[in-house]
This record gives C-alpha cells, sequence and structure tokens, in this order.
C-alpha cells in the first residue's frame, strides 16, 4: 500500500526566513509562498532530488499550525507524507487495522491538488501521517 514518501512537513513562524534558510545556506530550489485558506496555512516546497520539505506558517490563530507552534516555539517536523495508489482503498485498509483517520474520514484536496487524508498520530509511532493519492 505505501508508496513513496511525498514530502516531510516543517512548521516554521516565518515562511519567508525559513526559505531563505534553504535557499541561501543549502542552495535548495524552493516555490514561491501559497496561501491554503482550506488548510489554514501558507506552504512552501522546497524540492529535492528525491522528496520534497514542505515549509508550513500558519494562516491565522485558528490554524492547526498555529496550535503546533504554541506548544514547539521553534518549530519543528510536523507531519510525513506517502503517496499511495488508491486513496479510498488506502483508507479502508487502515481503518481495518484499527488506524484512526482524522476528520471526517473523507479525502480533501491537499497543497498538491490532489487527494489527501491525516492519520492519527497516536496509531503511527507519535507522528502525524499524510497520505495522499499519487
Amino acid at each position: 500500500m505505501i508508496g513513496r514518501l511525498n514530502h516531510v512537513a516543517i512548521a516554521v513562524k516565518d515562511i519567508r526566513a525559513a526559505s531563505e534558510v534553504y535557499r541561501t545556506k543549502l542552495g535548495a530550489e524552493v516555490s514561491e509562498i501559497v496561501p491554503q485558506p482550506d488548510h489554514g496555512v501558507s506552504t512552501v516546497f522546497i524540492t529535492l532530488p528525491n522528496t520534497k520539505i514542505e515549509l508550513l506558517e500558519p494562516l491565522g490563530e485558528n490554524s492547526p499550525i498555529a496550535k503546533f507552534l504554541e506548544r514547539n516555539p521553534e518549530g519543528g517536523v510536523h507531519h510525513i507524507c506517502y503517496e499511495v495508489d488508491d486513496i479510498l482503498a488506502a483508507r479502508d485498509q487502515l481503518k481495518a487495522t484499527g488506524a484512526r483517520v482524522l476528520g471526517d474520514g473523507n479525502p480533501k484536496i491537499g497543497a498538491h491538488g490532489k487527494p489527501v487524508l491525516f492519520l492519527h498520530p497516536k496509531d503511527f509511532l507519535g507522528t502525524l501521517t499524510e497520505i495522499e493519492q499519487a
């Protein structure tokens, strides 16, 4: 079921400053900042040869990233995302094993324009896990 690692998401207070770290210190290819109001964040993607890093900055006080940054003021890894061939089949298989799907259990369109679901961190070794339709 699990496919390739799509991205590792890092919550940051200042997405412009964080982007510059990747651009100037690491020489990475950094996307433009894209507001994602349906998810309460702004995103930047850093393209690596084998995956991506997603920087997440809160859009407003009610953003889940704002809450994460309250608990982790310096920021940090927020979630990891794996690709799956069939998100509905993956969801059903995960639920059959007892994994908890967050939200209403129906995929939403993520930052890449593809369906995504999030899985409860307590079911995945303390790590918030996202699955994305490949």
